[in-house]
């Protein structure tokens, strides 16, 4: 290893081969880093670059093969981006018990299993950042995304309580919260197991809005952007909103009263009221 490369910080980007993961990959390559994206699938055609490892979050056996991958070739972790996860549309009753724990094995034992991972070598060097990738869901209701939108909330407290506890060693653990992002992971989102026909008119609603609103939502350089912002942050901030429409809903959900956010959101989604 070069003395160049010693000294290049080193990031781990997971579900690093399309979306918000492949421009975050891109985005910190150019800003300095040595990045490694994993994947479940190999991907067709890589990001220059970036070096690929094979890693199934669900996986604690892939998890650490992955992580120990890295060390063996860069020698330090600097930068943990969780971003792999997978979305699911339909009512909460919609979905079977063994869909809801799939779906948080993805989207928040993922996470746990990669930060538990990376935190050794991080404590061991005194140093590191955690950018975990939640969701403005993880901040508001979501009708017919409830489990998604669950498992957010729950990134959202699990990240909020890690940073307190690894602070003392150098670490940081920081959220960025994207709002609807022009990618395909709405349309790959997975659909609840069990449909339910009191619920179908106003879900085909909310999915009407889902796609409406991805159809013209940000594009994922923009939460790339957010993401080598708060990675590179001197004093970074706990949460960082990616994109307008995620800074208006976080600042609507802080400020408007909890009646009137209701009646909005609702109105929005097409539910009556």
């Amino acid at each position: 290893m070069s003395t160049d490369q010693k000294q290049q910080p080193v990031a781990i980007v997971t579900g690093a081969t399309a979306g918000i993961g492949a421009a975050t990959a891109c985005a910190l390559h150019a800003a300095g880093y040595r990045v490694f994206g994993t994947y479940r699938k190999p991907p067709a055609t890589g990001i220059p670059g970036i070096d690929y490892v094979a890693c199934d979050v669900t996986n604690d056996l892939t998890v650490e093969a992955a992580v120990r991958e890295v060390l063996a070739k860069a020698g330090r972790i600097d930068l943990l981006v969780n971003n792999a996860g997978v979305g699911l549309i339909g009512a909460a009753e919609e979905s079977s018990l063994e869909q809801a724990r799939s779906l948080f094995d993805v989207n928040l034992f993922g996470v746990i299993r990669m930060t538990n991972a990376v935190l050794p070598a991080m404590r061991q060097q005194r140093s590191g950042r955690i950018v975990n990738i939640s969701s403005v869901m993880g901040l508001i209701p979501s009708p017919f995304m409830a489990l998604y939108s669950s498992s957010k909330h729950a990134v959202e407290g699990y990240s909020q309580a890690l940073d307190h506890e690894v602070r003392v060693c150098g670490i940081r653990v920081v959220l960025v919260e994207p709002s609807y992002t022009r990618t395909t992971f709405e349309s790959n989102a997975l659909a609840a197991d069990q449909n339910i026909e009191h619920y179908a008119l106003a879900r085909a609603n909310a999915e009407a809005v889902m796609r409406k609103e991805a159809a013209k939502a940000d594009l994922p350089e923009v939460v790339a952007g957010t993401v080598v912002t708060a990675a590179i942050a001197a004093k970074p901030q706990l949460r960082y909103t990616a994109g307008r429409d995620a800074t208006t809903v976080s600042l609507l959900r802080r400020f408007v009263p909890t009646s009137a956010f209701d009646k909005s959101l609702r109105k929005r989604m097409q539910m009556p009221a």
